[in-house]
């Protein structure tokens, strides 16, 4: 039973409220609830024979699958606390593993949480398509004392302790196609040594690490212990501390068997990891609607209205409608990549220009009607100071093309002040489940922020028409971009911006007098016209605010032209050395 309708009915006043305020009131809500058939819970007294059938058949039924990129499978393992014995967990597309204590260590896993190439029919030794899979809080004891991770895009490990070693590329990396392209980790610990192996770029924030190997083209760390020095002359830009953060909220269980979500505090300057014993707020499970596939617009909106969060259960959820956040510090989260889509040219979800709302692990789809935009947070011109609380967005990766053919003006749209935005991946496709083109899949934007003072934390856009960011806030900051430009560009004469050839991926625009970004990588593969060229990567105002640190341009395969790195400066690729030679701008301004 719901708090709300508790407590209407202790005093007695059910009936005499209105049939709309009854229907309000009656949304459900417990302390443990069904999280539907999707989700797995194992406890250490679970045979792990049980568990190691339940994360292979998850496995192998998408093991050289044609389909399974942009199937509708989604699964969410969850661990209580305590120790299991030898669970070998391959993980595979919509497959999330986290344990439910309330620090990683509560929960230990002896064997791997593992992800390798060599599941992609017909092109097996490639990892740079091991996309939308998750590990989280809890601790590996890696057997052979090395965790493997070869994930790229929207791929997030967080608040994992791996008692050993982890390497992030492929076990065939040496085969000379074993390439993979991530990635992100955050809040984690590793006792033993990384190995970036054939990663291309990778960011990792606010964690501990015994040492660090290797870096292609953009290795970017920010409150990391452990983490190279800065030198991007070998691909790295460390900052010793990250400005703001506010790790993830994450699920748990108490001792009682009653669910919680957990929001950790805003940290400011920080570095290492914030458990064990992570500062936060505690929100029981009955503070929240837990949605199911199915559920309607209308039906969630009404557990908002009623002051409740939302949790979101894995599964694809059709809405005709936004999803409006009005309270201040409602949490909108969910679990195994539950997929939102748009079924009127709508957004998924609003809010209103309030402290502390906090949006994370979605999927977000764009519907077959044009959207303006996917996710909109806060409210156009409204400038409110929200420093000491701001909305987040974490771990919510939008897709423009995937099992449907998709349109969206804009996917994400930051207008809130003071919003961290820490790990997303828009994306454009540039392959799908349904067939992509320059006209089918249309997108023109990933990410335009509006609102001042935003900083985004792991910012991956990829493949848009137009500016695939615009940033036209004041004061903005960037920790770590990764970009690949549209490939299906026909022609120049399709692809002109106001100021010349081609659109920059990263546009500052010209009234913003302030604005910083670090280890930033654009890179462009032009293959249905070889002959397409860009004038620059990055494009802002030539002002004395504006500061950019470790820049790479990258033509892939040597397939199509970035004439420079920012604002005319910075050579052109490909170069002369060919072979995808990277071209690097260590400072500017």
């Amino acid at each position: 039973m719901s708090t709300l309708l508790a407590t209407i009915t202790a005093v007695g006043l059910v009936g005499a409220l209105t049939p709309a305020l009854q229907a309000q009131a009656a949304v459900p809500t417990s302390d443990t609830p069904d999280f539907g058939s999707n989700v797995k819970v194992y406890s250490p007294s679970t045979p792990t024979s049980t568990i190691q059938a339940d994360v292979d058949a998850a496995f192998n039924a998408q093991l050289r699958s044609t389909t399974a990129q942009f199937g509708s499978q989604r699964y969410a393992f969850l661990f209580k606390p305590g120790s299991y014995g030898r669970v070998w967990a391959n993980l595979g597309f919509y497959t999330s593993v986290a344990g439910l204590g309330r620090n990683p260590d509560d929960v230990t896993i002896n064997g791997a949480v593992n992800v390798d190439s060599g599941w992609n029919a017909g092109d097996e030794k490639n990892a740079t398509q091991n996309f939308w899979r998750s590990v989280e809080n809890l601790a590996i004891v890696p057997e052979g004392g090395t965790d493997r991770w070869a994930v790229s895009q929207a791929a997030p490990m967080r608040r994992v302790h791996v008692k050993g070693n982890l390497t992030m590329g492929p076990s065939n990396q040496d085969g000379g196609q074993g390439y993979s392209s991530g990635g992100y980790i955050a809040d984690s610990k590793v006792d033993g040594t990384v190995t970036s192996g054939s990663q291309q770029q990778w960011y990792t924030r606010n964690s501990t690490l015994g040492s660090w190997q290797g870096g292609n083209w953009n290795m970017t760390f920010s409150g990391v212990q452990g983490a190279p020095a800065n030198d991007f002359a070998k691909s790295y830009t460390t900052l010793a501390t990250t400005p703001v953060t506010r790790e993830k909220p994450y699920l748990y269980v108490d001792s009682s068997n009653k669910y919680h979500v957990f929001v950790p505090s805003l940290r400011t300057n920080s570095s290492g990891v914030t458990w064990p014993d992570t500062t936060g707020t505690d929100i029981p499970m009955r503070s929240f609607y837990v949605a199911h596939p199915g559920d309607s617009a209308a039906t969630i909106n009404s557990a908002l209205a009623q002051g409740l969060n939302l949790f979101f259960t894995p599964g694809t959820y059709q809405l005709n409608a936004a999803l409006n956040v009005t309270r201040a510090d409602t949490v909108v989260t969910g679990i195994g990549f539950p997929t939102l889509v748009p079924t009127a040219g709508n957004s998924v979800i609003t809010s209103n220009d309030v402290s502390g709302v906090n949006v994370s692990n979605l999927v977000v789809d764009a519907g077959t009607q044009n959207s303006a935009q996917l996710v909109r947070l806060g409210a156009s011109g409204s400038h409110v100071d929200h420093a000491a609380d701001p909305q987040s967005i974490q771990d919510v990766f939008f897709r423009v093309g995937s099992s449907i053919q998709g349109k969206a003006t804009t996917t994400l749209q930051v207008n809130a002040d003071d919003t961290l935005v820490d790990h997303i991946w828009a994306w454009r496709a540039d392959h799908g489940g349904a067939a992509t083109g320059w006209n089918v899949n249309t997108g023109a934007t990933g990410v335009e922020v509006n609102g001042d003072d935003v900083l985004a934390t792991g910012l991956f856009v990829e493949h848009y028409q137009k500016y695939e960011v615009l940033w036209n806030g004041n004061r903005g900051r960037t920790i770590f971009f990764q970009n690949e430009m549209p490939y299906d560009v026909p022609d120049n004469a399709s692809w002109q911006s106001p100021t010349g050839a081609g659109y920059a991926a990263y546009k500052v625009a010209s009234g913003v007098t302030n604005h910083e970004i670090w280890g930033g990588g654009v890179y462009c593969f032009f293959n249905t016209n070889p002959s397409v060229h860009a004038d620059r990567a990055l494009e802002t105002p030539t002002t004395s605010g504006i500061r950019a640190h470790g820049l790479v341009t990258v033509s892939l395969g040597d397939t199509g032209t970035i004439s420079s790195v920012i604002n005319g400066v910075g050579g052109s690729v490909p170069t002369s050395a060919g072979n995808t030679a990277p071209n690097r701008v260590a400072a500017y301004n």
